[in-house]
């Protein structure tokens, strides 16, 4: 991952639109530090506490191109946010006894992926990123990888980079594949219909999978940065370490679609369920509260539930080491605190996106935090608000 950084400057306190209770001025000021006063980005945050909004507040710019504002309704791609998602709606089939624990094995909903070994992988596990799948042996194109089967049917049938469930390593865009298939082959929805059905339409909260046409004019365009780009340039045998050409792979599924290709509609109307997510700051902060306290009428998975998902599973470099510390850790598919991200107390889980999303809750302060910009690059700044945030409520 890239390594944290500060963004320079910042736009004025006075200029952030929407509203926070007074209690939270500090948390509005370092906020409106992380949105560059040059009329190309911008960002917004959600904090609910209780099952009730404390801040909805937004700045800047969504699109440098026309200098349309970042809105409230600015539906922002949220890259692997999209991973904490899918693997909560995981957890609520959990609940609801349709899978039987995390410890199933993926092979006993889909049968295919057992092939090779890959037979005893724990639903648990795979959402940890210990399926051993991280990366496709062979090549596809952005069609295949994109039309909701090849990818699937290729993982499935492919001899695993790793002994199953014995280690981790990033699975960047593979990982929503475990989510689809066994969402698809339990309930014979989508993922995209499980999702609005079951979260985001009691929740009245804007999260999708698959953009529809209607909605394009809302998305935001976002800012690359170079430290950020360079995470997702492709492996090959001959530019490095057998370690780096499999993260390569894993991060671009062997160069079929890269970052620049999450700016481009048509990549967003598509499923792929660990990274192709968008959605508004406030509907990821509503989906996530109801996670730990009932909200607006919703309690998405009980205290237990929560207990299992948020179980430790995977940390520290993974199976092919390409970075230095600190390093991510994961419970059932949901990030955990750690050196990278300690995010609020030891309890709190979600997940975070490229270049600088943060989505969680807490279950100590019955809490649910998003923040989504479209500047891509600084890592820091998310953790900065959480910091504000805690000095404001305390341990």
């Amino acid at each position: 991952m890239p390594s944290r950084t500060e963004t320079s400057g910042g736009t004025s306190p006075e200029s952030i639109q929407g509203w926070a209770q007074p209690r939270f001025e500090s948390v509005i000021r370092t906020f409106a530090s992380t949105i560059p006063d040059d009329r190309q980005t911008g960002g917004a945050l959600a904090i609910w506490i209780d099952g009730q909004p404390v801040v909805e507040v937004h700045a800047g710019v969504a699109d440098g191109r026309t200098g349309e504002a970042f809105t409230a309704q600015t539906l922002q791609p949220i890259f692997s946010c999209s991973k904490g998602i899918g693997s909560l709606l995981i957890a609520l089939l959990v609940e609801r006894g349709t899978i039987e624990s995390f410890e199933t094995p993926v092979s006993t909903i889909w049968q295919e992926f057992g092939a090779f070994g890959k037979d005893k992988l724990t639903i648990g596990d795979a959402l940890a990123h210990r399926g051993g799948v991280s990366a496709p042996r062979i090549d596809l194109t952005q069609e295949q990888i994109l039309d909701g089967s090849t990818l699937a049917a290729t993982l499935a049938a492919q001899q695993p980079l790793w002994e199953p469930g014995a280690d981790h390593h990033y699975h960047a865009l593979t990982h929503g594949v475990f989510a689809e298939q066994i969402i698809a082959r339990l309930t014979g929805s989508t993922i995209s219909q499980f999702l609005q059905e079951e979260l985001a339409e009691p929740l009245s909260a804007e999260v999708f999978f698959g953009l529809s046409d209607e909605q394009v004019p809302r998305l935001s365009h976002w800012v690359d940065a170079e430290s950020e780009s360079s995470q997702f340039s492709n492996g090959s045998p001959a530019s490095g370490s057998v370690a780096s050409f499999w993260h390569g792979r894993a991060m671009t599924v062997g160069g079929g679609i890269g970052i620049p290709d999450f700016n481009r509609p048509e990549v967003l109307r598509r499923v792929l369920a660990g990274v192709t997510g968008v959605a508004t700051a406030s509907g990821l902060a509503r989906i996530w509260s109801s996670t730990v306290t009932p909200t607006l009428g919703v309690r998405s998975i009980n205290d237990a539930t929560v207990e299992m998902l948020r179980a430790p599973r995977s940390s520290g470099p993974g199976r092919f080491p390409v970075d230095s510390p600190p390093y991510q850790a994961w419970g059932a598919g949901v990030m955990i605190p750690s050196g990278w991200e300690p995010y609020l107390t030891p309890l709190s889980f979600g997940h975070d996106g490229a270049g600088g999303q943060v989505a969680f809750a807490d279950p100590e302060n019955r809490l649910s935090f998003a923040y989504l910009t479209n500047r891509m690059g600084d890592w820091s700044r998310g953790q900065r608000i959480v910091t504000a945030l805690h000095n404001v409520i305390g341990d």
